[in-house]
């Protein structure tokens, strides 16, 4: 099994990627050969498996590819775009507490 294996779905995701893909990381040649990289990372998950095991997946930030098991002789392939913004802010770290204030029973009256 080779990448050549997998054409058809490589050549549509890059056609989808050039189409409707937004990436700041990464231009549509740039796409290709990191595909390219990760199918070949994802065919050798997919024949270095456990007995058990029925997939071979290699993903980066922008893609995911899995490929598998089928009753036929080759793998099902599927490649998937990962929701991803560099914009997005990182949520307050485990070490900081939030902030409380205790709230006095009732209302405050005030003296006159």
């Amino acid at each position: 099994m080779t990448i050549e294996t997998f054409k058809k779905e490589i050549t549509e995701a890059v056609r989808t990627y050039e189409k409707f893909v937004v990436c700041l990381d990464k231009t549509p040649e740039d796409f290709g050969a990191a595909l390219g990289s990760l199918m070949q990372k994802a065919i050798k998950a997919y024949e270095s498996r456990g007995p058990n095991m029925r997939h071979g997946i290699a993903l980066d930030k922008q893609v995911t590819i899995i490929l598998s098991q089928s009753d036929g002789p080759r793998p099902l392939c599927g490649i998937y775009f990962n929701l991803h913004s560099p914009y997005k802010k990182n949520a307050l770290p485990q070490t900081v507490k939030p902030l409380t204030e205790t709230i006095g029973e009732g209302p405050q009256q005030s003296e006159d």
